[in-house]
């Protein structure tokens, strides 16, 4: 194990400059912290590293509070001086959370402040660009056809956000930023949401279920390129596909999973379940399995009013507990069973 005594002996003798010394010191104690006490094989997984960060994270939203309060008192009366000042509001607030998150992400490598303020970004993108292009005579018509263009370019801002502080988390907004802009796109075509089963049953009338099975697909396969490019999960971009799955996997899931279960076609079901697990497994991903079943199981009690679901969701429990009880040992046989045909030096490591 190398010891910070050997790095400095590098620095002394000039194997490594003392910035190399410093970020190889940072990012062993930024794995250290999120891996040091888990199990071989399980996920790191870190919202804050000590109560300290919340303590930011409630002062941030404080400050974030009154500065809205403050701001909200100015509003005009005529709408055109309302977009004005909300269009300035909006660019002054993203320059300070920008400046704020030089200091909190880049400098300090905070991880719940850097959630907070990926969010804050996030809404105060989409809010700057809807207050600037919003057309408000259109909207009295009933005519939101100017809403998706604003939203997509809060997405991008929202992803330049991340390339310059790569906080993962920020990457599941874009996903779920792209799935608001198409969905409000396809509306202002023309389609029209009764319900949320919508979003969520490939057999209704809108193409809503489409786009969110379209989503999933494309969230999975960025999500993947993420897993496979850092096997060992010792770098931000294990973590940026952790947050994709969190979105992938009930857009994939219950869009088919939900359609099943309305045509009651019980043993498809159980059969794409099955592979859903199997990928899950493979991928090394309690997170993608979880979120999935999560959002079914809650989604059975919001789309179907009847009990005939209780049952899957009996047997759905009872899965989830025999694969966490002994995830590994089943991870090492399947990966046996199809290491002919798997990229196993692109896939986490069997620890069983």
């Amino acid at each position: 194990m190398i010891e910070r005594d050997d790095l400095r002996a590098a620095v002394s003798s000039g194997l490594l400059t003392e910035k190399q010394a410093a970020t190889l010191i940072s990012f062993a104690d930024s794995r250290r912290g999120a891996r040091e006490n888990l199990a071989a094989g399980d996920e790191p997984f870190e919202l804050f590293k000590g109560f300290n960060e919340i303590f930011i994270v409630v002062g941030l939203i404080i400050l974030a509070s009154g500065w809205y309060g403050v701001t909200g008192l100015a509003v005009g009366t005529e709408i055109i001086n309302i977009q004005q000042y909300a269009t300035t509001v909006s660019v002054i607030s993203a320059v300070v959370l920008w400046l704020l998150s030089e200091y909190f992400i880049r400098h300090r490598r905070m991880v719940a402040p850097a959630i907070a303020l990926s969010i804050m970004f996030a809404a105060n993108a989409g809010f700057g660009f809807i207050a600037y292009m919003l057309e408000p005579f259109m909207i009295a018509q009933d005519d939101y056809s100017s809403i998706p263009l604003p939203l997509m370019l809060a997405t991008i801002a929202l992803l330049v956000y991340w390339w310059r502080f790569r906080v993962p988390f920020a990457m599941a907004m874009i996903a779920i930023g792209l799935f608001v802009t198409a969905t409000v796109f396809t509306a202002t075509r023309g389609g029209r949401i009764e319900s949320i089963s919508e979003f969520f049953l490939l057999s209704a009338d809108g193409p809503f279920a489409w786009i969110t099975l379209a989503l999933g697909v494309l969230v999975f396969a960025v999500a993947m390129a993420f897993d496979m490019s850092d096997p060992h999960r010792v770098t931000r971009r294990s973590a940026n596909g952790f947050w994709l799955h969190i979105v992938a996997a009930p857009a994939l899931m219950n869009t088919i999973a939900l359609s099943l279960m309305e045509s009651e076609a019980n043993a498809l079901l159980l059969a794409v379940l099955t592979v859903f697990a199997i990928v899950a497994i493979i991928i090394d991903r309690r997170s993608f399995l979880i979120t999935a079943i999560g959002y079914l199981v809650a989604l059975t009690n919001t789309v179907f009013d009847n009990d005939s679901t209780a049952m899957t969701v009996l047997i759905l429990g009872i899965v989830l507990l025999l694969l966490g009880a002994f995830w590994e040992r089943i991870r090492a046989f399947i990966l046996r069973l199809f290491g002919g045909v798997l990229p196993l030096n692109r896939l986490p490591p069997s620890h069983a």
